[in-house]
């Protein structure tokens, strides 16, 4: 699958959105990804997830005991991407501030595969990482849908990505002006 052919499918759901946006990461962007009006239709999910997976059979050597979604982005994405690889899919979720592994056990030394929505600093993935390994878990990789940074970014595993899809994302305080002239929108979860 191409990055035009899963932007496409973006486009088809309204999940490509303009204007003025403060993403996760808290950057600026003129575009959020929004993969909410994606997930909402389990046959795109699916065409997206099993290309995933497949792209995830081909790069990532060896078994994979588990695939990990970072909550809340990554649940859905992790639990489809899953049952493409015929692997259980498990979730972190923040607890204090931290990820924690609430909801389930994972044998110390199981191999597992991160896979999230959308990348752009990759601070989820990261933290995803810090957690996993805190238990023993070994991490053989990250995946996601859609690579915001076009390969830039550095989660400390190797990243795979179905799209690498740069979009422009700017500090606070280096806004260009076309953008500095729209009220922000903060669309994502992390914070609520």
């Amino acid at each position: 699958m191409t990055t035009d052919e899963v932007i496409q499918i973006f486009r088809d759901t309204g999940a490509v959105l303009e204007g003025h946006f403060i993403l996760t990461s808290g950057l600026r962007s003129p575009v959020f990804l929004q993969k909410a009006r994606v997930f909402m239709h389990a046959d795109k999910t699916a065409i997206l997830c099993k290309a995933l997976a497949e792209k995830i059979r081909r790069e990532v050597p060896g078994t994979i005991d588990y695939v990990v979604g970072p909550a809340v982005g990554g649940i859905i994405p992790a639990y489809e991407t899953s049952r493409h690889l015929g692997v259980p899919a498990i979730w972190v979720e923040r607890e204090g501030g931290e990820f924690r592994l609430r909801r389930f056990e994972i044998e110390k030394g199981a191999r597992v595969v991160i896979v999230e929505d959308i990348v752009t600093t990759g601070l989820s993935i990261r933290e995803t990482i810090t957690c996993l390994r805190d238990i023993g878990v070994e991490v053989a990789a990250a995946a996601c849908i859609v690579d915001r940074s076009a390969g830039k970014t550095n989660v400390g595993v190797p990243l795979v990505s179905l799209a690498q899809y740069e979009v422009p994302a700017y500090p606070a305080d280096r806004l260009p002006p076309e953008l500095a002239a729209i009220p922000p929108v903060k669309p994502g979860s992390r914070n609520i």
